[in-house]
């Protein structure tokens, strides 16, 4: 395997990505301090890769997945998005570390009080129900509190540039509708068909094809036992790789902002040296500076908070985990608030990782030992070269993809993504199946360095979970938009 690896530059640059972030490449959950108060705006995991569902291979989907470890039965209020957040991706397609699109999504609640004649006739109430719906929560009538949304477009910097609506192609309108949280199998008849309707044409400006667009509810696709990776990697690391179970989040959902885009929409001049077009992105949260508790909140006046100043990011996401196991305690909340051509303030994390010498220190095995790691700097922060590393590139971190790379069709698709030779799949961008945990255990212990300084570099490291051991075993919903399956019912009962 490891000859076999070294033939490829994309493959070798995996080793310096996956080493220089420790585990990362996986997912985002709880990462920093501060995020873990205003979990709305967490984000869990960012994708991006060339569309392989059929006839879509002229197409990027990113896919943006925010507040994490949803338990479906959390009632009665389930989880809405933050409609005093903006959640929003950024592409730089000129390799300066500076956004050239901004999609700009931003939430509006819409409150229909339901009430029920309650008591004996002469002392008969008008009373609001506890309950989200009152029947089929798939006939508007019968929710109490949904939500919408809308897209932006930004040219330029995110706060100043040029904004322009996203409209629905369907309605003409810059509104778009988000379903409901899955309730259950009594509330709602067939909950995948009804997402499904949920799925929308959106004209983007400046773009003469039409993309599409979802927001909602979609089960976790991240495979990890995250109890046991977080407990000083209290796993066996060279057991099967499917031997500890379906892992911890295998019951849990996420919200997705899935954004289908025309690949000509977004490439720009950044160029690897081959001449192919590369695209970097990213996503962010950011909330208002302020917020007041309001003492006495009422849906006739205010809300429970008032909210005003500028916006500002309070969460990052690119290659995700960066900020779970590589950037320090102290600088967490510092990383969810910077941009990536900031990211130079970072770099000893980079140069010095400590994910391998904290393994040494807790199996028998002994770390890479060749620092300061210049050459992780270089995969980490600048791309591949000839594959999608930008000619005169600004380092910075972020997801990178070079489009001209052919999609690979699901069932052909290798969870190892370019270790084991399938290039379509990470780094270069990543899809929901590569399980990017196990890549990121076998390099980080040095699989593609050399002996001398890797001498435990070959072992098969893993942490025991895949997503699916055949990825023609999984469901439909992989196959096509928005690419991550129908979210767990809240309630089992059919």
């Amino acid at each position: 395997m490891k000859t076999i690896l070294k033939r490829s530059s994309l493959a070798i640059a995996v080793a310096g990505t996956c080493l220089a972030t420790g585990l990362a490449q996986a997912s985002s959950h709880r990462e920093a301090p501060f995020i873990t108060e205003i979990p709305k705006v967490d984000g869990t995991d960012f994708y991006m890769f060339r569309s392989y569902e059929s006839g879509r291979a002229d197409f990027v989907t990113l896919i943006a997945n925010y507040l994490p470890l949803q338990d479906a039965y959390g009632g009665p209020n389930y989880f809405d998005l933050d409609d005093d957040a903006i959640y929003e991706i950024h592409v730089d397609n000129d390799g300066d570390a500076v956004e050239d699109l901004t999609f700009r999504f931003q939430l509006e609640d819409s409150l229909n009080d339901i009430q029920l004649p309650v008591g004996p006739d002469g002392d008969q109430r008008m009373v609001s129900v506890p309950l989200k719906n009152i029947g089929d929560a798939s006939d508007a009538g019968n929710v109490q509190l949904r939500q919408t949304y809308s897209v932006d477009v930004i040219s330029g910097d995110r706060r100043t540039g040029a904004v322009q609506a996203a409209t629905n192609v369907n309605t003409g309108t810059e509104t778009f509708d988000k379903p409901l949280d899955n309730i259950g199998a009594k509330s709602f008849g067939d909950y995948a068909s009804y997402a499904g309707q949920h799925v929308f044409d959106i004209a983007i400006p400046g773009c003469g094809t039409n993309g599409r667009v979802f927001v909602g509810q979609r089960q976790e696709a991240f495979a990890v036992n995250l109890g046991e990776i977080f407990d000083l990697v209290n796993t066996n690391p060279l057991g099967a790789r499917d031997g500890e179970g379906p892992g911890d989040l295998a019951d849990k959902n996420v919200t997705s902002f899935a954004l289908e885009v025309p690949t000509e929409c977004l490439t720009g001049t950044a160029m690897n040296s081959n001449g192919q077009p590369v695209i970097g992105a990213w996503t962010t949260a950011s909330v208002r500076q302020a917020r007041i508790i309001n003492p006495a909140p009422s849906t006739e006046s205010r809300g429970a908070t008032v909210e005003g100043g500028a916006y500002t990011q309070v969460s990052r996401l690119g290659m995700p985990l960066v900020n779970e196991v590589v950037i320090g305690l102290k600088d967490k909340d510092r990383f969810n608030a910077s941009e990536p051509k900031d990211d130079g303030q970072f770099a000893t994390y980079v140069t010095h990782p400590t994910l391998p010498e904290l393994l040494e220190v807790l199996f028998p095995v002994t770390a890479p030992n060749n620092f300061p790691r210049n050459d992780l700097v270089t995969a980490f922060l600048t791309g591949v070269p000839g594959v999608n590393m930008p000619v005169g590139v600004t380092a910075s971190e972020m997801l990178r993809l070079t489009p001209a790379i052919a999609p690979t069709p699901l069932d052909s698709q290798n969870d190892l993504g370019v270790l084991a030779g399938d290039n379509a799949g990470f780094p270069n961008g990543r899809r929901p199946y590569d399980d990017t945990v196990d890549i990121a255990l076998r390099v980080a212990m040095g699989v593609l360095a050399d002996p001398a300084d890797a001498p435990d570099g070959s072992l098969e490291y893993t942490d025991g979970v895949q997503l699916a051991a055949d990825p023609a075993s999984l469901p439909a919903d992989y196959e096509s938009f928005p690419y991550l399956a129908t979210p767990i019912a809240g309630s089992p009962n059919e």
